[in-house]
């Protein structure tokens, strides 16, 4: 099918633009001939993406319909990519409204159709709360005045993606598994870029369809079969898999928080779609949107594919890419327009005998599998104790070993600012009683080398909040010392005739996000 002409293409809204899912349909669109405006709460977050000057971007907010306005208006079809999984107990009732008042936005500004991603599901029983909102939001959008494309898939494979991570750390780490009994259910999962290939083929859909798909992918198999798949395709020996009927998905989801990065909180609503079989009912939408060239994905291609894009570092968006519903924001609570409570804070500063772009370089490499140049046994406390009550702990990494850009996750911290060579803030999300940050700044220092600025802010809530700080304060020099007498050394530590290329690596302008541009046909595949 021959695209549309860049004039007349039809216009698509992108939300949730920063997160999984849409920050891989942007570049599909764009590659199918649409116009993209991409939506996100924060509009730096999409300043680094490969595509940012290919789009038009707009920040917007689903909960604040005032703010749709302008994101909706001219748009010919509009892509919901919006879901508070991880959100609170709150999350139903923030979907159900936010789901309403795009619905009626939409309607406003005549959009002519709108696009959805939910879950697949069995009819006639208790569906899970998050499964249940899945299928409420869906509900909602069916029900307004803007005809309603709803596709509903089961486990998504790709690189980056929760469940694919879920299922790679529990091959990985453990050889001997006991699980619940659910676990045999039968899945068909989807390999990404087909889920990518049925949204973008949504949008060319004729008429005015307004009903749900089920898209799945050419494989049914339960999710036990689907560990020993990624196992074979990892080298790993067959993985010995027990099941048990007393698990239940709090349980099994504490578990996965503990052993795979994905925290509790993300974990539960996937593992409770496991409770049920989660295979497609249909296949109507085979028949009005073509097979992608090759056909669908096998589940051992999806694996091979996305165990590549790891390999090579370059896995376009993650799980953690999105921001999480109710995470704080800027500014900071120093900012002149903020008012309200007190602010605690540690300021450090020290010379450095390096250049500022090496210094810069070690600092933009802070995190993941180089650690926090500190104390790490009381990292490593932190991060478990993080981890217990649900928290993303240590384990979310980063995305790239060397370069960082807006928005991205880095262990629990998400970058929030990142001036390259200058500045880089990032905003705790840990659980923590108040709101924290971690400033790394660097300047030339007058007669040679660097100097390195270090500043801790916390705005603590309530009494709890207070206690807290008081209770971490006597660690302050160890962490935050240690810290920055290390980063120091780290940057003086690098040979003189390395400093350049270890400069060039941390201020480099790529960001990691997937370009196409690799020869090999295994990388160049979504994934």
């Amino acid at each position: 099918m021959n695209a549309p002409d860049p004039h007349d293409a039809p216009l698509t809204l992108v939300t949730g633009a920063s997160g999984y899912i849409g920050g891989r349909l942007v570049p599909a669109l764009l590659e199918a001939g649409f116009r993209v405006r991409a939506m996100a709460r924060h509009a730096d977050r999409l300043e680094d993406r490969p595509w940012r000057g290919q789009v038009e971007v707009v920040e917007a907010d689903v909960g604040d319909p005032a703010s749709l306005q302008a994101a909706l208006d001219g748009v010919d079809v509009a892509y919901y990519l919006i879901h508070a999984m991880g959100g609170g107990r709150s999350f139903a009732d923030r979907d159900r409204q936010c789901a309403r008042s795009f619905a009626e936005a939409a309607a406003q500004a005549d959009v002519e159709r709108i696009v959805y991603l939910g879950g697949i599901h069995p009819e006639g029983v208790e569906l899970s709360a998050h499964m249940a909102s899945r299928k409420e939001v869906g509900d909602i959008l069916l029900a307004g005045a803007v005809p309603a494309v709803v596709l509903r898939a089961a486990v998504i494979l790709g690189s980056g993606s929760a469940s694919f991570e879920i299922m790679r750390h529990l091959s990985e780490r453990l050889p001997v598994m006991i699980a619940p009994q659910w676990l045999r259910n039968r899945i068909q999962p989807l390999a990404v870029r087909d889920v990518l290939h049925y949204l973008v083929g949504a949008a060319r859909l004729e008429g005015a369809p307004n009903r749900t798909f089920d898209i799945g992918g050419p494989d049914v198999l339960t999710f036990a079969e689907l560990l020993q798949a990624y196992a074979r395709a990892a080298g790993l020996p067959q993985r010995r898999i027990l099941t048990v009927p007393v698990l239940t998905p709090r349980l099994a989801s504490h578990w996965i928080g503990l052993v795979t990065p994905v925290p509790t909180g993300i974990a539960r609503p996937l593992v409770e779609s496991l409770i049920h079989e989660s295979v497609a009912a249909e296949t109507d939408l085979r028949g009005l949107v073509p097979d992608p060239e090759g056909g669908l994905t096998g589940v051992d291609r999806a694996i091979e594919l996305a165990l590549a894009r790891i390999r090579e570092l370059d896995v376009a968006t993650a799980w953690h890419s999105a921001t999480p519903a109710g995470a704080p924001s800027s500014p900071l609570p120093e900012d002149p327009e903020w008012s309200g409570g007190i602010v605690r804070g540690d300021e450090r500063q020290r010379h450095v005998d390096a250049s500022p772009e090496t210094l810069w370089a070690v600092i933009e490499g802070i995190g993941g599998r180089r650690g926090w140049y500190s104390w790490r046994l009381g990292w490593i406390s932190r991060g478990l104790m993080d981890r217990v009550v649900g928290g993303p702990g240590l384990r979310r990494g980063r995305r790239h070993p060397d370069r960082l850009a807006v928005g991205d996750a880095l262990d629990w911290w998400r970058v929030e600012r990142l001036e390259r060579g200058r500045l880089l803030r990032l905003r705790a999300e840990m659980r923590v009683p108040g709101q924290a940050w971690l400033e790394l700044g660097v300047q030339e220092a007058e007669g040679g080398g660097a100097i390195l600025y270090q500043r801790a802010i916390y705005h603590p809530h309530g009494l709890l909040g207070d206690l807290y700080w008081w209770a971490v304060w006597p660690f302050h020099g160890i962490v935050f010392g240690g810290m920055q007498r290390n980063i120091a050394r780290a940057a003086e530590d690098v040979p003189s005739d390395r400093r350049s290329a270890v400069a060039g690596a941390g201020s480099g302008t790529g960001t990691g996000y997937d370009t196409d541009t690799d020869t090999d046909t295994d990388t160049e595949e979504t994934a």
